[in-house]
């Protein structure tokens, strides 16, 4: 099997704070004078979601936001990406660090030098949260709109499914996407097969971060394939917050099987543990997916996200070499 981090890809389903490192929080925490948040042993997404919100706080200066950026630029060096499109939601950082526009503002630049450091693409997610008035959410999404073209490629909606869903949202996606922002709704993880259908009908949704509970209803695979929208999967988060029983139940065979575009990402690996590249290892190594699979799952990932159009060229084309590699070697060393 060829090497993993050599394939070039892109991270699609990545929470900004949850790509944070351990080391960089536990830092973080001694010098502004907090304990050490603990963001493991979760049971729910409730708990979970209350840890998430933990780690942002010790992000207290601009300076802290920056290195967070570098680090996940640098990060995905590590792992093999050529472009990541992280989501932030702004009004986290409101009280410490800003308005959304000035917190959004500062990450654009440091995004942009960080691309210009590492050769690593980044493009942003604004995402609205699904559970607090919809009026929220519009801000977000012309704020998003604001900067549709000068970094900012996608607009999302987070949080627990089962108090938002997307019928709740339709206008503020229809904002975004005039703006010509990608639309990327999280859908299928707490809630069932319907709000995978919701959030492709009501929000035109071109990726579905998760999407996974798409299989428990006959045909809607099929036709997700048919549509052409990317699944961004996180095997490891759905195994850990009980979305399936198990990793090995994972329905990520199924999905590839029936045709689905699907991406695999490590949504916030301070809280879940792998990173990029090692949840590329495990679906490979659980699955015993083949190279020409991998590459197949390299390719919806860089295809689907809001690169730029040479930069998704040189990754298709590095995805070819590398899958011409891994042939040539089976070849050579039956």
């Amino acid at each position: 099997m060829n090497d993993l981090k050599t394939l070039p890809k892109a991270h699609l389903h990545l929470h900004l704070e949850g790509g944070m490192r351990p080391s960089t929080l536990a830092e973080l925490a001694a010098e502004h004078g907090m304990d050490v948040p603990v963001v493991t042993g979760f049971g729910s997404f409730t708990a979970f979601a209350a840890m998430y919100l933990t780690a942002c706080e010790v992000l207290r200066r601009p300076e802290d936001l920056v290195r967070l950026v570098d680090e996940t630029a640098d990060d995905a060096v590590e792992a093999g990406a050529v472009y990541i499109e992280p989501a932030v939601y702004l009004p986290h950082h409101r009280e410490r660090l800003g308005p959304p526009e000035a917190v959004l503002e500062l990450l654009l630049d440091a995004s942009r030098r960080a691309s210009e450091r590492t050769g690593v693409e980044i493009g942003w997610m604004v995402s609205a949260d699904r559970t607090l008035d919809p009026a929220d959410a519009v801000a977000q999404a012309r704020l998003a709109a604001r900067h549709a073209g000068g970094g900012v490629v996608a607009f999302g909606l987070a949080n627990d499914e089962l108090l938002g869903p997307p019928g709740r949202f339709t206008e503020v996606f229809d904002v975004a996407r005039d703006a010509g922002l990608l639309s990327t709704p999280h859908a299928g993880e707490l809630d069932g097969p319907h709000s995978v259908v919701a959030a492709v009908e009501l929000l035109g949704a071109d990726r579905v971060q998760h999407g996974v509970r798409a299989v428990e209803r006959e045909g809607l695979p099929e036709r997700l394939a048919e549509l052409g929208v990317c699944l961004d999967v996180c095997p490891t988060s759905n195994a850990l917050l009980a979305v399936v029983p198990s990793l090995e139940e994972h329905p990520l065979p199924r999905l590839l099987g029936a045709g689905v575009r699907v991406s695999v990402n490590a949504d916030d690996p301070l809280l879940f543990g792998p990173g990029l590249l090692e949840e590329y290892a495990l679906v490979r190594d659980t699955f015993d997916l083949d190279d020409l699979t991998m590459a197949r799952i390299a390719a919806a990932s860089v295809e689907s996200g809001g690169a730029s159009a040479s930069t998704k060229a040189e990754a298709l084309n590095g995805i070819d070499a590398w899958l011409e590699a891994a042939v040539e070697h089976e070849v050579s060393h039956p």
